[in-house]
């Protein structure tokens, strides 16, 4: 039997890799290529990246005098692999729906970000916190707090949707009216909400419907 959750609010904080779009392969690719150009083992970058802003993943492998041109080369290979994006299942027609109230809180840059939600067929948000936009990124809850403000929605009042440990991390901790988690990285708790994919959400009435078995 099918239990639907609604939850009245004013905004809806999606991250973006995992939750709107499907870019784990081409990111892992991209990391994996430039592993390999630094010659850095793979693993151990694949391992920590998902959810972590590059610039933070570059510091944890690439000495300080050689960041700068790293995550020059990973940005730009991550932007060739943008193209072969595709949205997560019902995340177009849900982030259509909510469009004027919803931000995009990613830890990519807001380029990447941005060439992977137009590869993906999303209309292009309106507010775009990227990890360039904070001092401190995800698993801290800045992003989410500083993506509130400029949509001047009180935190409580905006749903947060994640799929990453670094991500669910910031989210709760930002303490949103409700954490949304999509796929199965991380186990639900509290007052979360686990779905497959965001064909379990829908925003109607001035609240997301959400729909678990």
């Amino acid at each position: 039997m099918r239990r639907a959750h609604a939850i009245n609010c004013r905004a809806v904080l999606f991250d973006c890799d995992g939750v709107l779009v499907d870019s784990r392969q081409a990111a892992e690719r991209a990391w994996t290529v430039w592993a390999h150009t630094l010659n850095v083992d793979p693993q151990k970058v694949l391992l920590g990246m998902h959810g972590r802003r590059s610039v933070d993943t570059v510091k944890l492998h690439i000495s300080e005098r050689n960041r700068e041109p790293a995550f020059a080369l990973i940005e730009a290979t991550e932007l060739a692999t943008a193209p072969s994006t595709r949205a997560i299942p019902g995340g177009v027609e849900l982030f259509a729906d909510v469009h004027s109230r919803a931000a995009v809180v990613t830890s990519a840059t807001s380029i990447l970000a941005n060439a992977r939600l137009a590869a993906a067929g999303y209309p292009a948000p309106l507010v775009v916190v990227s990890g360039s936009d904070v001092s401190t990124g995800k698993p801290s809850p800045q992003p989410y707090l500083h993506a509130a403000e400029r949509l001047r929605v009180p935190i409580d009042e905006c749903v947060i949707v994640e799929d990453s440990p670094a991500g669910v991390y910031a989210a709760r901790a930002a303490r949103p009216a409700r954490v949304i988690i999509v796929g199965r990285a991380v186990p639900p708790r509290g007052g979360d909400i686990a779905v497959r994919d965001l064909r379990q959400v829908r925003w109607a009435h001035g609240a997301l419907h959400v729909f678990t078995s």
